[in-house]
Parts: structure tokens; C-alpha cells; sequence
């Protein structure tokens, strides 16, 4: 796997109050920057991923189209590149790695695209799930710098369904006995396995099961997918890193930094991006009726466009890499908007 490159922050004051020494973020570019340096794409990685598992989009005549666009990929901490638990064992105990917020991770990112690459405008930050998170905190706390927003399949802020199902994920795994004194000492194969299994109900729509779309993907049963899809979906992560990225998404909120001071309606009308909001119809946990209500909240957005992308696949169409219905309305979209 192609590693990135490494910005190193030095030591970092988070929101939480801990100071985070020599906090690194891990970072990918693509395509070229133009002299004005401005032909900017932030496209922030999501739940679990790291930037090679996103990049399919991204490259000549892609969704994210590096013909005319120089895409730069930041890591989200807690994914094994960037600072995580897993890679920060000479800093801090497993049981003591610090909290992360959006608000940091966007704050780090902003000063890797300025110390490294002089870039002071972003044409458009992209994001699904975790990343669109992160696009709608960009918006929100750099709002002179970023000229539009695509957030698919994300929200605002970890909506308390949201955050229901994310405490199923955590308690499935630390059920596992591998984790003791507040961290993982071994690796979870029964938690693992079981959060898999979570995650396939809600990460896959009603349609999806009822009609047995499972089957295109060559299996025969329903066991059959769960075992092949799901049951080591998250294996290839570390599990303290996996604990680490929950507690990002449980407390995201654009409003929780000191320039909002938990006031969500206030974040959201400082806004002043264009706005594209691509929720899936099926997706249970960002749902289409939190971006309908986030668009009546972003009353200084030079524009807001609600584009939802009609699938059974539910919050996995919002990352289409094998669904090519799917990925030709979010190329069509995309494409549009960055003409706006």
C-alpha cells in the first residue's frame, strides 16, 4: 500500500486540553497545483479508512477529476496513519490517548495545506460519512478559505440515533475479553466479528436484505455474505484506533469549539459556502431528514443544493466504488457543482 506523505505539527494544544507532542498527519496529493494555487480539493478519509482505501475516485476524468484538480487526501486521526493509538505507544498508554476532535483534525489539516503547499483558498472540500463530517467543520470554522462543501452521506453534527448505533458498535467491542483496563491488550476476534455483523444492519438498507441484492456480489447466503463482507470488515484495523475514531464521530458537532461555544444554529448560519448535500435515501444513520433540516439552518450559504442519491445500498452508496449507477450520479453532481 502507498504511504503518504507525513506533516509534522509539533505539539499540538487540543480541544480537550491535553497537549498532543509532535502530532503527525499522514497525507496523499494528486494532480497538479495551478500557479494561483487554488484549484484545491480537501478530501478528508472516512470511518476506518486511510487514503488508499478512498483514492478510486480520484485521478483523470475521475468523480474528483485531477485533470483539473490537485486533490489532496488528510488522514483522519485514529485511522493508523495519522496519529493514532496504534503508533503513539512512545507518547502516551493505550488507555491514555488523548481525545480528537473534528476541530482539531480540520485545524491540522489546514496548517499542512498552508505550510506545506502555500494554499490560503480550497475550491471544494469533499467528504463521505466521517469526511463529510469534517467537510461541514471545515465550512465552519475556515469559512473565508473554502469555497464550497460536498457533504455525502454526513451531517453536521452525530445525531442521537447516530450516536446509538455507534454504542453498539463500542459495546460489541469491548465486550471482547481482549480488552482490559480500558484498552485492547490483544486483538478482539470475537468483538471484531461482532461489530461487523452491527454494522452490515445498518450500514445496508431493508431493500437490500429483502431483495437478496447480497447475490449479485456472488454469494449464495445470507450467511455467506455476512461471513465474507462483514465478519473481518475491521480486522485490518488496530481496535484502540477503532474506539478512537468512534469517539471522534460520537462527539462531532461544529458548534463544540470556543468560536460557537455549542450554539449549533449560530455555526450553521456562519456558513458561507456553497453546499451540496448528497444523503443516500436509504442510509439509516445519516438520514435525509437531518440535511433537510440542516438546509434551513445555513441561512448565509451562497447556495445549498439537497442532490439525495436514490439506492438501496444505503450509506455504502454515498462510497460507490462497485456501483456503477451510484457513482455516475455522484460524478454528474460533483461535476456540476464545481461549475457553480
Amino acid at each position: 500500500m502507498p504511504q503518504g506523505e507525513i506533516f509534522e505539527a509539533g505539539d499540538v494544544a487540543l480541544q480537550s486540553g491535553h497537549v498532543f507532542p509532535n502530532l503527525l498527519l499522514s497525507y496523499r496529493s494528486h494532480g497538479t497545483l495551478n500557479a494561483a494555487r487554488d484549484n484545491v480539493i480537501v478530501y478528508p478519509t472516512s470511518f476506518s479508512a486511510q487514503h488508499s482505501d478512498i483514492e478510486w475516485l480520484v485521478g483523470p476524468g475521475g468523480i474528483l477529476d485531477t485533470d483539473r484538480w490537485f486533490v489532496v487526501i488528510p488522514d483522519l486521526f485514529g485511522n493508523g496513519l495519522s496519529s493514532s493509538p496504534s503508533n503513539s505507544m512512545d507518547r502516551f498508554k493505550l488507555s491514555e490517548f488523548p481525545r480528537i476532535s473534528y476541530h482539531d483534525a480540520v485545524r491540522a489539516q489546514r496548517r499542512m495545506l498552508e505550510e506545506v503547499f502555500g494554499i490560503s483558498q480550497v475550491a471544494l472540500v469533499y467528504g463521505w460519512s466521517m469526511g463529510g463530517m469534517q467537510a461541514y467543520q471545515w465550512a465552519a470554522s475556515f469559512k473565508s478559505m473554502v469555497r464550497r462543501v460536498a457533504v455525502v452521506c454526513g451531517s453536521a453534527r452525530c445525531s442521537p440515533y447516530n450516536f446509538v448505533f455507534l454504542e453498539a458498535v463500542k459495546a460489541a467491542l469491548v465486550a471482547d475479553p481482549a480488552y482490559r483496563d480500558n484498552a485492547f491488550r490483544e486483538v478482539p476476534v470475537a468483538g471484531l466479528r461482532a461489530m461487523g455483523r452491527i454494522y452490515a444492519g445498518w450500514a445496508m438498507s431493508h431493500l437490500y436484505f429483502r431483495d437478496e441484492m447480497w447475490r449479485a456480489s456472488g454469494f449464495d447466503t445470507l450467511e455467506a455474505y455476512l461471513e465474507g463482507s462483514w465478519d473481518r470488515a475491521f480486522a485490518r484495523r488496530d481496535a484502540n484506533d477503532l474506539l478512537a475514531q468512534i469517539d471522534i464521530w460520537q462527539a462531532g458537532d461544529i458548534s463544540r469549539n470556543r468560536m460557537y461555544d455549542g450554539d449549533f444554529a449560530r455555526a450553521m448560519g456562519a456558513v458561507t459556502a456553497d453546499v451540496l448535500l448528497m444523503p443516500s435515501t436509504t442510509d439509516r444513520y445519516f438520514q435525509v431528514a437531518d440535511n433537510e433540516a440542516e438546509m434551513d439552518l445555513l441561512t448565509s450559504a451562497r447556495s445549498v443544493s439537497l442532490r439525495p442519491i436514490v439506492s438501496a445500498h444505503g450509506h455504502r452508496a454515498g462510497n460507490p466504488h462497485n456501483l456503477p449507477a451510484e457513482r455516475e450520479f455522484l460524478r454528474t453532481e460533483v461535476a456540476r457543482f464545481l461549475q457553480s
